[in-house]
């Protein structure tokens, strides 16, 4: 539909081919009850019920961690689990959520590692304690050293990279690219997988995301300032309509993209207001991480072979956005 990377797409005809070759007539029909069930509101297993924790770095009302959170609530009852969230956006509070989900005795935790350093010893902890791990989203490059047994979502810099190459097929030639999360490492790897690959000057604007108002001024200021920007890129989804407003404002013509899908995207990618955006499938990467933590406990399973399982990135533009906006509007894309 979108067009993937060549790694993306092996990575996807395996997996197809592995799961058609393995599908008869009876194994089809328990995928089947298994959606019901899960559809239904009703496990689709009868393992233990098991809790798991999933603890991330998301701020309040950040629409990306209620698709995450989505998908894993949907994997949790398919699986028979009890399933526990938290969230907080200060690392050293992120990292107490983990060590109160440790002194739980949770059977399995979910982690993100946006601000790696103070989450190491909470990891740790719950690595000593025997509690499986899985890192989901942010921190693939420490995931394997911090011991989790894989990490689902999309590496930043390859992400970067692409958004690099579709800024060049489209010709820009300066970009400013939006930081709303000082600190955020997988937020420098996009920038920095940009610069990789991009022709153009690309120039990072550190903003205070938690203050949309301060979002929108710095990035008309900068706009303002320097008419030859011709792409301001978000690095994520409620950020792109406060850009769009900048531009307006501003009197630019550059183009807004973004990392990250949601409805309200989708939509602007439809009308032409946004010119591409970045998906990394939120909902996937919730689903998946109960389902492998679900697997492991059950039968021993992991995935990814040492290396990160991918979920994207995947380039959306405009021909692409109307055949997602029933999954965008259900709040599963």
């Amino acid at each position: 539909m979108a067009r993937f990377r060549t790694w993306v797409g092996i990575a996807l005809a395996g997996a197809l081919s592995v799961s058609l070759a393995a599908c008869s007539s009876t194994g089809g029909k328990r995928a089947e009850d298994a959606r019901k069930a899960a559809a239904q509101g009703r496990a689709a297993v009868n393992t233990p019920r098991w809790t798991f924790a999933m603890i991330t770095h998301s701020g309040d009302g950040d629409t990306f961690w209620d698709i995450v959170q989505s998908g894993a609530e949907q994997a949790a009852v398919k699986d028979n689990i009890n399933f526990l969230y938290s969230h907080d956006d200060e690392a050293q509070q992120q990292a107490q959520l983990v060590d109160a989900a440790v002194d739980k005795k949770v059977d399995g935790i979910i982690v993100t590692l946006a601000k790696p350093d103070a989450m190491k010893a909470a990891v740790a902890r719950a690595e000593k304690a025997g509690i499986p791990v899985i890192t989901v989203n942010s921190g693939s490059e420490e995931s394997k050293a911090f011991g989790a047994l894989t990490h689902i979502g999309q590496d930043e810099t390859i992400a970067g990279e692409a958004v690099g190459d579709e800024l060049n097929q489209r010709g820009k030639k300066k970009a400013l690219c939006v930081l709303h999360e000082q600190g955020n490492v997988g937020h420098e790897q996009r920038c920095d997988g940009v610069a990789k690959t991009f022709r153009g000057t690309l120039r990072k604007l550190y903003v205070n995301g938690t203050n949309m108002p301060d979002v929108q001024s710095a990035i008309e200021a900068k706009l303002q300032a320097d008419r030859s920007i011709d792409a301001v890129v978000t690095l994520g989804a409620p950020y792109a309509d406060t850009a769009v407003k900048a531009r307006t404002d501003a009197g630019s013509k550059a183009e807004v993209d973004t990392f990250d899908l949601n409805a309200k995207v989708a939509a602007s990618l439809e009308n032409g207001t946004l010119g591409f955006a970045v998906d990394q499938q939120p909902y996937l990467q919730g689903y998946q991480a109960v389902d492998l933590l679900w697997l492991y406990k059950y039968n021993g399973d992991v995935l990814g072979g040492g290396k990160p399982v991918l979920t994207g990135p995947q380039i959306i533009t405009k021909d692409q956005a109307s055949a997602l906006a029933e999954y965008t509007e259900r709040g599963t894309r």
